[in-house]
């Protein structure tokens, strides 16, 4: 933040119904806000202590205790933190969702729920940089000799793998176990694409790595995963867009029946719930 400091607000203090949000508190929270400008970004943690604030008034009007808990990370709540967890479950009421709006939400999103495919794929790397001409000339050729070796002699493969590869992949025969789009190279995927199990490339293919010989060893075809699956977490998914949308309604009465100075809620009249 730097000098940035020196241009935020000065001599307006914010208050939250009769009780001032220290400038210090507004400056350490703004590491937590991202900003183009140290003002975007005063603003952004000023609101969030404001609202903040509000619940913590909320929570002690209500004579809510809640003592501090510790989560997974080892991380101990804050007494806020604890008062704003009680009042929430008391206050904001989250419906379970119910098995009818999971089953329809799962027929309305199909797509969301595939398995990518998955294939097994061997294969033997002549490496080279691209770069390297003489390199890229030789390694091509080896693979070119071992390819008419596996053509000529399949069950080879493994043995000229575990010989010549420049991938760690030799101890298994070159065999590189499951992979799913996008852990290959452009080239490799492409290769793997027009292969049909138990297919050798008709060439050596060039990756940035080398030349390979590729062999594609099972297809496995994308598929929609079945409901039972992923009923869990479409319930998950659906509860929380619900807690966050009740939170937020909740929070914009909070704010609508607040009297704030100092600096204004962005979208506050936007959620306003009556």
């Amino acid at each position: 933040m730097g000098c940035g400091i020196h241009n935020l607000p000065v001599g307006k203090p914010v208050i939250v119904n009769g009780t001032t949000i220290a400038r210090d508190a507004i400056v350490r929270e703004m590491q937590y806000h991202i900003g183009t400008k140290p003002m975007e970004a005063w603003q952004s943690a000023a609101q969030a202590l404001i609202v903040r604030e509000l619940l913590v008034q909320r929570a002690r009007h209500l004579g809510l205790t809640a003592a501090p808990e510790t989560d997974a990370s080892c991380r101990r709540e804050t007494d806020e933190e604890a008062l704003t967890r009680a009042l929430t479950a008391q206050e904001v009421m989250v419906p379970e969702p119910t098995d009818d709006e999971c089953r329809r939400y799962y027929e309305n999103n199909r797509a969301r729920f595939r398995s990518p495919e998955i294939v097994e794929a061997s294969h033997i790397l002549f490496s080279a940089a691209a770069s390297d001409t003489k390199a890229s000339a030789l390694a091509r050729a080896d693979a070119q000799a071992a390819l008419y070796t596996v053509n000529e002699r399949p069950e080879a493969f493994e043995s000229l793998a575990r010989a010549y590869s420049r991938c760690p992949s030799r101890d298994n025969g070159g065999s590189l176990g499951q992979l799913t789009p996008g852990q290959t190279t452009p080239e490799f995927e492409q290769a793997l694409a027009a292969l049909l199990p138990g297919e050798l490339c008709s060439e050596p293919v060039a990756t940035p790595y080398g030349f390979h010989l590729i062999r594609l060893d099972r297809r496995q075809p994308a598929e929609t995963l079945p409901y039972e699956l992923v009923s869990k977490r479409i319930a998950d998914y659906l509860r929380e867009s619900v807690q966050r949308r009740a939170s937020a309604q909740y929070i914009a009465r909070l704010v609508s029946a607040a009297e704030i100075s100092g600096v204004s809620l962005a979208d506050a009249n936007t959620h306003r719930v009556n």
